[in-house]
């Protein structure tokens, strides 16, 4: 709670006028003074009175991908005996405030905004609270308080269509990649039969034997993983545009359409960031995709610890880095992985020239954007 302007200049007028009043013994000047120290009394007595709000606000939808249309409903109910009057709210939506209509809001009643979510970059927008500016009639003390939580509209990078994801090293007796729902024919373990179980998977020697059906479990040795690195260093995207690196936001969406992919495809896949990022936005991500949205650029120079990190895990037989224009110079640390991955994939972002082909044995995808890099992946014939 804070005294206004006007408020100050007269609770000064009110000490002048007691003062003089009593000074020079004029009642008339002591009780203009005292008029107005009663009215910045009172004036502090209406603006402290909290009014009973309750906030709920839903987004519709809270998970997009950048460029689609998200709105935020709020909803703000009276929940005091009394009407709201004197009040000035607004909701905080980013970086904008949008202004919510209060003024006279009836006991029990309830009022209704909507509102667009800005969804023309990347991130974690976050949406709230609400902020209410209560004032006294003369506009004398104000007080600010916020009402309700904080919602966050998770704007996704672009998904572009990929036909294709690299298969690895792998192979079974069955194909590529197995489709069949309990693995491959290489043979794990028996069970006992139960309805469902294809009778083809029965093991009839063994059944005969104990007694009941008994059913052959089999593993998958032929599906492969894929390890998705996204470089979010800021050597690696030096670039700005408006405080902005393109390469990254384009690295950003080739990577989510690797993992998009992937998933589509029924294939394991673990998404990386180069400089791990601890607080990565206001709420929980919830898979790949968030994580996508909530990341951001770090200090890191160097991409060996990461490269080690990999070499000693190993966490699968496909590796496809995502890195900028300024990551050309760690392509040769990340050739070295040839041994713990089978098939490794570079794609360079917002390249300016092309990286040669060959460059230390890798797969490399030069493009200027993400769509560019969809068209580019399409091309790739032997991984």
């Amino acid at each position: 709670m804070g005294i206004t302007a006007r408020g100050v200049g007269l609770l000064v007028a009110a000490v002048v006028l007691l003062g003089a009043g009593f000074r020079f013994a004029y009642p008339e000047l002591v009780l203009l003074g005292a008029a107005a120290a009663t009215a910045v009394g009172y004036a502090g007595v209406v603006a402290a009175r909290r009014p009973r709000l309750v906030v709920e606000r839903v987004a519709d939808p809270d998970r997009v991908a950048r460029g689609e249309p998200a709105a935020m409903t709020l909803s703000v109910r009276n929940g005091g005996r009394w009407p709201v009057a004197s009040v000035v709210a607004e909701d905080r939506c980013g970086d904008r405030a949008v202004p919510v209509p209060l003024l006279r809001l009836r006991a029990g009643r309830d009022t209704t905004v909507r509102y667009d979510v800005p969804t023309a970059r990347r991130g974690v927008v976050p949406v709230g609270p609400l902020r209410v500016v209560r004032r006294d009639p003369l506009g004398l003390v104000a007080s600010a308080r916020r009402y309700g939580s904080t919602v966050p509209v998770w704007v996704h990078p672009r998904v572009h269509p990929l036909s294709a994801v690299p298969t690895g090293a792998g192979r079974s007796l069955d194909g590529r990649v197995d489709a069949v729902p309990h693995g491959s024919i290489t043979f794990d373990a028996l069970r006992e039969y139960v309805v469902g179980d294809e009778l083809r998977r029965v093991h009839w020697r063994t059944s005969a034997r104990v007694g009941e059906l008994m059913v052959r479990e089999n593993v998958d040795t032929s599906l492969p993983r894929l390890v998705v690195l996204l470089d979010n260093r800021a050597a690696a995207h030096p670039e700005r545009v408006d405080g902005v690196a393109e390469s990254f936001e384009s690295a950003c969406e080739a990577a989510a359409s690797v993992v998009t992919a992937a998933y589509r495809a029924d294939l394991p896949v673990v998404l990386l960031l180069a400089v791990p990022d601890d607080d990565a936005g206001s709420g929980e991500p919830g898979g790949p995709l968030d994580r996508l949205a909530a990341a951001s650029l770090g200090d890191a120079d160097d991409l060996r610890p990461v490269v080690n990190r990999l070499r000693q895990d190993r966490l699968g037989d496909t590796l496809v880095l995502l890195t900028g224009p300024g990551g050309r110079a760690d392509l040769g640390a990340v050739g070295a992985l040839r041994g713990a991955y089978p098939s490794v994939v570079v794609g360079v972002l917002g390249a300016t020239r092309p990286v040669p082909a060959d460059a230390a044995g890798l797969v490399v995808v030069d493009a200027a954007d993400g769509a560019g890099f969809a068209g580019e992946w399409d091309r790739v014939r032997r991984w």
